[in-house]
This record gives C-alpha cells, structure tokens and sequence, in this order.
C-alpha cells in the first residue's frame, strides 16, 4: 500500500512537472511569436528591393526622354519635330517641380473626409521625407521619384493628339491644370490604398490602366476635337518625317515599360519577375497581331503598324501585369492590337477628329480594353494571380466602372482646361504659325539645316 501512494505521488510530480514546462514552453512561444510579428510591422530597408526600384524609376523616365520624344518626333512632319521634342522636355521640367511641391502629397497621403478622392498637404514640398523614411522596403524618397515619373509621362501622352498645330504657351498652361485636377485625383482613387474610391471597390490596376492610359487618352481626344484639325486634315498626306525615329522610340518605349510594370511591385520578387515577363509577352502578341491585319488587308506590314501594334499592347497589359500570367497576357496584346487597329483607322476616319499621334486609338482604347479585361485575365482558372471579388463578372463590372469615372473625370476636367486657358492665352495656332511650322514660330530654331 505504502509503495503504491509513493508511486501515484511520483507519477503525479511527474505530470505536474510536466505540464508546467509545457505551459512554460507554450508562453514562450507566444510571446517569441508576438515579438516577431511585431518586428515584422515595422518597415525595415531592403537593398535587393531599393536597387532594382533605382532602376526602374530610371527606366520610366527613360520612356519618355528619349523613348517617348523620338517616337513622336519621327511620326510629326519635319517642321514640327523640335516642337514635340521640347514639349516632352517641358513636361519632364515641370511635373518634376509640381509633384514635390504639391502632386505627392495630394496623390499619396490620407485626405481625411475627402479620402475617397484626394489626400492631404502634409507632404507638400517634401516636407517629412528624409534618408531614413521609408515606404515599405524602399526609401520613401525613392518611392516619391518612381511615382514622379508616372506624372511626367502621363500628361507628354496627352501633346500627340493635337500636336503640330498647338501653341506652346497654351499646351504649358493646360497640362499644369490637367495634371492638377484630373491625373492627381485619379492616381489617388487608384493607388492610395485604404479609403480611396478604386481601392473600395476592389478594381485591379497595377501599373496605370486608368491612372495614365485611359486618363490621358479622354484628355487626348477632348483636346484634339476642341482645338480642330491641322490645315489640311484629312484632305493633304500628313506623312511621319522620320520613320526610323519611331522605331527606334518604339524600342525604348518597349525596354522602357518593364520599369513602368514591373517596377510597380515596388519589390523585387516573383510579382515583378512574371511583370517583366507578360509585359513582353503582351507586346510581342500585339505587334505580331497588328502586323497580320496589315498583310492581310494590304499585302505589306508598315514599321508604323508594327511599332503602333507593340505599344497598344504595352498599353493593354499595363493595368493587369500584376495579375496575369502568359496566356492572358497574349490573348490580351492580340485583342488590343485588332480594337486599337479599328480605333486608330475606322473609328477616327468615321468621325473625322484629328487624333495626330493616335493617342485616344492606342492609349485611350488600349488602357479601356486593357482595364476591362485585366478582370478577366486576373482570374486563377484562365492563369492569373487571383481576383479581387468572387466571380469574374462582378471583377469586369467594378473594372467598367473605374473606366467609366476616370474617362468623366478627366474629359470634364480636359473641356474646363481648355476653355479656360484658350479664353486666357490661346490655344490654336494662327494659320501663318502652322504653314510655317512650330519649331520655328514658338522656339526660334529648326530640326534640320537646309543646304
């Protein structure tokens, strides 16, 4: 008897023992658990992430000067080519200089009430922003740069559709009140995360479909329409003075946007990697698709067309690069590439608007198809990373709708400038200017020397 109470205390020391070590152990790992996750909250410098941010923020400015600029300057004729040249210049210089003094802020911080469509003036002038800030895993400084490049491009999109005939002067001041009023609020709704009104609705834009494309391509066709054709339009050939400028802009363009989408992971990883790799995917199908239409129809495929081909996939995939995988992405270029073929030839014939540079065609046409679709091609069963509601046609829906608000955004934001600026500098240059071309009315200089 003696012997079984000594083992039944034993056995229960034992346990007892036992089960404090495992409440001990247990405790431990909760609090090591809560410790980590508490380390993991707080941002910390990733040097992998920083350096490929470095280059892909230089990779988008790069779209522009000289991407952009020479692909619009060999298609303008070559008394307007400087013109086109400058004002990509310009747009650099001075959207640089508004997005630090009030773009930023307004684009990417909390509005408080107004949350939903613009953000506050706590970072007005860089204010806060130091070396040791971060967004995420990168610099907020370099976070801030990545961005400004988007609100370069955007607004030198916009000069293709009423280039050759529109006063310098004139397109300065409308672009400042542009980007002012209509590319800041929409890249807030988009981007801005938690509170802003595309984010609510759960819509899918990556890299720009609404932000950039469809934004500037409704600001493209307004303008064009508003400030009337060339002399001459559509009677006399306005044939591109340098094509192989614009092939070679087309080139830079295409290297270019893989900073514009895969950069916009703001890491890099996998995300940024399948990015890079739809985004070429997307312009390859494109350029190869425009090209068949044009063997088809005319026996012989124009550089024009394949180049105008590669960017109107470009365009398309830029808001789904995040969410698509290859065969989405290349049934997406080859799509785009028939809608903007259409776009830019019979829909612009049929109503007869002097789009120059088919800015509304490719970019206006594209970024819709491209934002439509990216809640088709974003689905799991079709390759893509996932949506963001439960079925595909609520994903199309919420999609349609951002398209809907930013092409009513900006076209009235796009009449108002306008009318404004016309009313208070003018817009149209005078019949002499045009004859005489702009690289020698607005700029005192020529593209080219005749011997």
């Amino acid at each position: 008897m003696r012997a079984r109470r000594v083992a039944d205390r034993f056995c229960a020391t034992v346990s007892s023992r036992f089960s404090c070590s495992s409440l001990a152990a247990a405790g431990l790992a909760i609090l090591a658990t809560a410790t980590c996750r508490a380390e993991e909250s707080v941002p910390t410098l990733d040097g992998g992430d920083t350096a490929w941010m470095i280059v892909a923020t230089a990779l988008v400015l790069f779209m522009t000067l000289p991407g952009l600029s020479l692909f619009y300057g060999g298609l303008v004729r070559s008394k307007n080519v400087l013109s086109v040249l400058v004002q990509c210049l310009a747009m650099a210089g001075v959207m640089s200089l508004l997005w630090v003094a009030y773009g930023y802020s307004l684009a990417f911080t909390n509005g408080g009430e107004a949350q939903q469509f613009i953000g506050g003036t706590e970072k007005f002038f860089f204010r806060g922003i130091t070396p040791e800030s971060l967004s995420g895993t990168i610099p907020e400084s370099l976070f801030a740069a990545f961005q400004m490049t988007f609100a370069i491009i955007t607004p030198a999109l916009i000069v293709g559709a009423f280039a050759e005939r529109m006063r310098f002067s004139g397109m300065l001041l409308f672009c400042v009140l542009w980007f002012t009023f209509s590319y800041i609020p929409i890249c807030h709704m988009a981007w801005a995360g938690e509170g802003a009104l595309f984010h609510q609705w759960g819509v899918l834009d990556f890299a720009g479909g609404t932000v950039v494309h469809v934004n500037a391509g409704i600001a493209g066709l307004v303008t064009c329409i508003l400030v009337g054709g060339r002399r001459g339009f559509p009677k006399e050939p306005m044939r591109p003075h340098n094509l192989p400028l614009a092939v070679m802009g087309t080139g830079m363009l295409w290297v270019g946007w893989f900073g514009f989408n895969a950069g916009s992971a703001l890491a890099a990883n996998g995300t940024a990697a399948m990015a890079l790799l739809v985004t070429h995917l997307a312009a390859a199908a494109a350029a190869t698709t425009w090209m068949t239409i044009e063997l088809v129809t005319h026996k012989k495929a124009s550089a024009l067309g394949v180049a105008t081909g590669a960017v109107a996939g470009l365009v398309a995939i830029t808001p789904a690069s995040g969410t698509a995988g290859p065969l989405g992405a290349i049934a997406l270029g080859c799509i785009s590439a028939i809608v903007c073929y259409w776009a830019a030839t019979s829909l612009k014939h049929r109503f007869r608007y002097d789009d120059s540079l088919d800015v509304f065609g490719v970019h206006g046409v594209g970024g819709i198809v491209g934002a439509v679709l990216t809640g088709v091609v974003a689905a799991p069963a079709l390759g893509g990373s996932g949506l963001a509601h439960e079925s595909i046609a609520s994903q199309v829906w919420w999609q349609t709708a951002s398209v809907l608000v930013t092409a009513a955004w900006s076209g009235v934001v796009s009449v108002v400038a306008f009318l404004l600026v016309d009313r208070l500098v003018g817009m149209r240059a005078s019949r002499e200017v045009e004859q005489m071309g702009l690289d020698l009315s607005e700029h005192q200089e020529q593209a080219y020397e005749i011997v």
